[in-house]
């Protein structure tokens, strides 16, 4: 027999019935509750740039910001709840709402006049150059 530890927030006297009418009559998107959120970034780097891509479905361009300050990237923005209405009753949105924001901190080596970005299918790729100047790297032999 092994030790199970007690958890108030999983325990349920009822059993699986009960569990699973707290889920179908709960809120999922009315309120507060889902006010902001993180959107997934993927991030690469070559050569000549840095390549961030924010993984937006279903967020319009023009609801989208970028800034570029002191060496800090941010992106932020806001996917609207469109509550029209209609005959669908939702038991499930699993879809994020809300207002984000994420901030990257760009080393010095970069192009900041350089900086670019699309928007294609859902995700907003910012490309970061990086300034070939800087990046000029030397060896330096020991005496």
């Amino acid at each position: 027999m092994a030790l199970v530890k007690y958890n108030p927030v999983n325990y349920s006297p009822l059993g699986f019935r009960s569990f699973v009418d707290k889920f179908f009559n709960d809120d999922f998107y009315g309120g507060s509750s889902v006010s902001n959120f993180s959107p997934q970034v993927d991030i690469a780097e070559t050569d000549q740039a840095f390549e961030i891509d924010f993984h937006l479905p279903g967020i319009k361009k023009e609801d989208i910001k970028i800034d570029f300050a002191e060496n800090k990237l941010t992106v932020s923005g806001e996917r609207k709840f469109k509550s029209e209405k209609d005959e669908r009753n939702f038991k499930s949105v699993e879809s994020y709402y809300g207002t984000f924001n994420r901030s990257f901190h760009l080393p010095d080596n970069i192009d900041a006049d350089a900086i670019n970005a699309s928007h294609i299918d859902g995700v907003l790729r910012v490309t970061v150059p990086k300034d070939q100047k800087k990046v000029a790297q030397r060896v330096i032999s020991i005496k």
